[in-house]
C-alpha cells in the first residue's frame, strides 16, 4: 500500500462514518504560542474539544503535519522522525469509547480497508491510578468500559481475548494489557483537555512463535510496534495550587469536561512500514527516495552508515515543512530548532564527505514526494531553497573553524560550549552531542549561567517555553492575527485588489507578512498602508465572525490556498466593510484594542514576493 492509498482510505472510512474531512493546519500554530509546533492532530481542535462548535460539525477527521522537538536526539534509530504525519478522528462530545474502538478494529482488519490480522493485535486500556503526571494525588478512575469493547470486538473474530494481570504478562490468549497513567493517559501539554486510552499494537514478527514476554519487553524488541491510539478525552487539567517561589509545588485538578471528547491518531510513517513488512519506517516510500538521493551525493552506502542518513533524511525533510510554513533560522524559538536541524543535517553530511549544497540538492526531491499532498511546499518552492542555501553557507562558513577550536579543547567546559556557540553558531546540542563522541559530558548549568550573562534572549526551544505567560502572549498573538487583516485590506487597497498572502507568521514581539507584489515598496506607500490600519484601529470596528457554507464564502472573500482542502462549512471574519476573511481565528471584538501599528521592515522574501514586518504597541 502507498502513502497516498492509506491517507485516502482512512479519510474515505471516516467520511462514510459521518465525519467532515478537514485539512491539515500549519506546523506553526496559529492561536497556541504555549508551543512552538503542532505535535499532535489535536492542537488544533483544543476549542472545540472544550466546546466551541466546530465549522464541520461534531465529527471530523484529517491528516494533520505533525513536528515533535523532543525526539530530535533519538532521530537515527530505527523508529524516530521529528516530521511525521498523523491521521486522525475526533468527537465533539458525540460518539465515544464503543464506536471508536469498533471503527478502528474495522479499519484496520477489514479487507476492504487495511486487512491486518487481528490474531497480531494487541490492545493496551487504562488501569487507573492517582495524578498521571506525579503518580499520586487526586486520583483518575479506571477505563473498565474499553477491555470489554475489546473483548467483543475480538469476539467478532472468533478470538478469546484475556486481560493482563499487574505482571504485564502477555502469553496465552492475552490480548489486552491495563497500564498505567504513564502509557495510557494522554494531555498534550502540562495542562488542557486530557483523558484515558487505548493503544494498538502490531505483532511485527509472528514466526519468531508464540508470544511469552512482559508488554513493555516486547515494546523495547520492537516485536509489538504501536499503530493507532484513541484518546477519551473527558478531563480538563487544571493548576489547583501554585507556589509562586518554588515552581516544582504545584497541584493540579481534573475537572469532568462538559462533554466526552474522542481524539485518535495514527502515525502514516509506522502504520505503512507495518502494512509493507517492513522493519521501520526508513525502509518505506516516505524515505527511501531521499536516502538514494544522499546516495547518490555522498557516494555512500546507506546500509554502511543508517544513523547520518536518516539524520539527514529526516532533518531536512523537517526544515523543508518548517520554512514552506513560514519558519526561519534563527537563535531563538521555533528558528532555533529549524537552525539546530539544519546544522546538524549538514553536520552529518560532512562525516560522509558531502561539502556543498548538501540541503538544496535533497529538498528536490522532498517536494517531489510531497507537492499533491502539501501545496505549501510547491508555493513556497523559493523561499525554501534560499533559506536551506543561506542557512548551509552561514554554517559551513564557521564549521572548519569550529570544530578546529572543538579538537584543540580537552575538557569541554559549560564556558567553552557557550563560547563555541556565540562565536561559531553551534547549538548547545551539537557540541553536547561532539562531547560525547570524546566521552566527555558537559555542564549544562555553566552554559546556561555564561547565557544569562550575556541577556540572550534564548529560550529552551524542546520544551516549547515562551517568555511570559501563556495568557500574555495568547492576548498578544491574538491582536497581530486581527491586525494581518487589516494590513492585507490595506494593502489591497493601496497597491492592488489582486494582493493574496503567500505566507504568514506571528510571535508575541512581531507579525510577517508575505504577498505577491513585483517591486520594493516605496516609503510613500509603506507610510500609506502604516496610516490606513491606524485609522481602522482607531475607529474601533467591530470584528464579526460567520459560519457559511464555502461555497458561500468564498463568494464574499478572496483566498489564495487550495479551497478544496476545507469543509463545507467555514468561518468568515469581517472587520466592518474593511476586510472580508475565510480563518480559524480567534480575533479581538473591535480593532480598538491593537494598540498602535508600525511597520518596521520591508524586504523580498523570494522571486514576486515581497515580505513585511510589523509590530503593536
Amino acid at each position: 500500500m502507498t502513502a497516498n492509498e492509506l491517507r485516502q482510505k482512512y479519510l474515505d472510512f471516516f467520511k462514510e462514518k459521518g465525519h467532515t474531512i478537514i485539512p491539515s493546519a500549519s506546523l506553526v500554530p496559529e492561536n497556541d504560542p504555549s508551543v512552538l509546533f503542532t505535535s499532535a492532530g489535536m492542537q488544533p481542535l483544543v476549542p472545540y474539544l472544550m466546546g466551541e462548535s466546530h465549522p464541520g460539525g461534531k465529527r471530523v477527521a484529517s491528516v494533520q503535519k505533525c513536528v515533535r522537538t523532543i525526539d530530535i536526539d533519538d532521530v537515527g534509530d530505527n523508529r524516530h522522525c521529528t516530521f511525521f504525519e498523523m491521521l486522525g478522528n475526533w468527537s465533539f462530545g458525540d460518539y465515544f469509547k464503543k464506536e471508536a474502538i469498533e471503527w478502528s478494529a474495522e479499519f484496520l482488519f477489514e479487507k476492504k480497508w487495511l486487512g491486518l490480522n487481528p490474531k497480531r493485535i494487541f490492545a493496551t486500556t487504562f488501569r487507573g491510578e492517582g495524578d498521571p503526571s506525579t503518580g499520586s494525588g487526586q486520583a483518575i478512575p479506571a477505563d473498565n468500559d474499553s477491555p470489554k469493547i475489546w473483548q467483543e470486538v475480538f469476539a467478532k473474530y472468533n478470538i478469546k481475548a484475556e486481560v493482563a494481570g499487574m505482571d504485564e504478562m502477555i502469553k496465552d490468549n492475552v490480548k489486552i494489557i491495563p497500564l498505567g497513567a504513564e502509557d495510557n493517559f494522554w494531555i498534550a501539554g502540562a495542562t488542557g483537555p486530557c483523558g484515558s486510552d487505548t493503544e494498538m499494537f502490531y505483532d511485527t514478527r509472528p514466526q519468531d512463535g508464540a508470544i511469552n514476554d512482559t508488554f513493555q519487553n516486547l515494546v523495547k524488541s520492537g516485536r509489538l510496534i504501536e499503530i493507532w491510539n484513541n484518546v477519551f478525552m473527558e478531563y480538563e487539567k487544571k493548576i489547583k495550587i501554585q507556589d509562586t517561589k518554588n515552581n516544582d509545588q504545584i497541584e493540579y485538578a481534573y475537572i469532568k469536561l462538559k462533554q466526552q471528547n474522542v481524539d485518535t491518531g495514527m502515525g502514516i510513517e509506522r502504520t505503512l512500514a507495518v502494512l509493507n513488512g517492513k522493519e521501520n519506517i526508513f525502509e518505506t516510500e516516505l524515505f527511501q527516495p531521499i536516502i538514494e538521493k544522499i546516495e547518490e551525493i555522498s557516494g555512500k552506502k546507506y546500509h554502511s552508515n543508517e544513523k547520518s542518513f536518516r539524520i539527514i533524511a529526516d532533518h531536512i525533510k523537517t526544515a523543508t515543512f518548517m520554512i514552506a510554513d513560514g519558519v526561519e533560522p534563527l537563535n531563538v524559538g521555533r528558528g532555533y530548532v529549524l537552525r539546530r536541524l539544519i546544522r546538524r543535517a549538514v553536520r552529518y553530511g560532512k562525516l560522509l564527505g558531502v561539502e556543498n549544497n548538501l540541503t538544496i540538492r535533497i529538498v528536490e526531491v522532498i517536494s517531489e514526494m510531497y507537492k499533491n499532498q502539501y501545496l505549501e511546499l510547491e508555493n513556497n518552492k523559493n523561499t525554501i531553497f534560499e533559506e536551506l542555501k543561506k542557512e548551509e553557507k552561514k554554517f559551513k562558513e564557521t564549521l572548519e573553524k569550529g570544530l578546529k577550536e572543538f579538537e584543540k579543547m580537552q575538557n569541554v567546559s559549560g564556558i567553552d560550549a557557550f563560547n563555541l556557540y556565540q562565536t561559531y553558531g553551534f547549538p548547545l546540542e551539537m557540541t553536547e552531542e561532539l562531547a560525547l563522541e570524546k566521552g566527555i559530558k558537559i555542564n549544562k548549568k555553566e552554559f546556561e549561567e555564561e547565557f544569562k550573562k550575556h541577556q540572550e534572549k534564548s529560550r529552551t526551544a524542546s520544551a516549547g517555553q515562551f517568555k511570559g505567560g501563556l495568557a500574555d502572549v495568547s492576548e498578544v498573538t491574538v491582536k497581530y492575527h486581527t491586525a494581518t487583516h487589516l494590513l492585507l485590506a490595506a494593502m489591497r487597497q493601496i497597491l492592488s485588489s489582486e494582493i493574496y498572502q503567500k505566507g504568514s507568521n506571528i510571535n508575541a514581539e512581531r507579525l510577517r507578512f508575505d504577498f505577491n507584489y513585483p517591486e520594493k515598496l516605496s516609503a510613500e506607500k509603506l507610510k500609506a498602508i502604516e496610516d490606513l490600519v491606524n485609522e481602522k484601529i482607531q475607529k474601533r470596528i467591530e470584528v464579526e465572525m460567520k459560519e457559511m457554507p464555502k461555497e458561500e464564502a468564498l463568494k464574499l472573500a478572496k483566498v489564495s490556498f487550495d479551497s478544496s482542502k476545507y469543509g463545507d462549512m467555514v468561518k468568515v471574519y469581517k472587520i466592518g466593510e474593511f476586510s472580508t476573511e475565510l480563518c480559524g481565528g480567534p480575533h479581538v471584538e473591535h480593532t480598538g484594542e491593537l494598540g498602535k501599528f508600525k511597520i518596521i521592515k520591508e524586504e523580498a522574501s523570494s522571486a514576486g514576493v515581497r515580505r513585511i514586518k510589523a509590530t503593536l504597541s
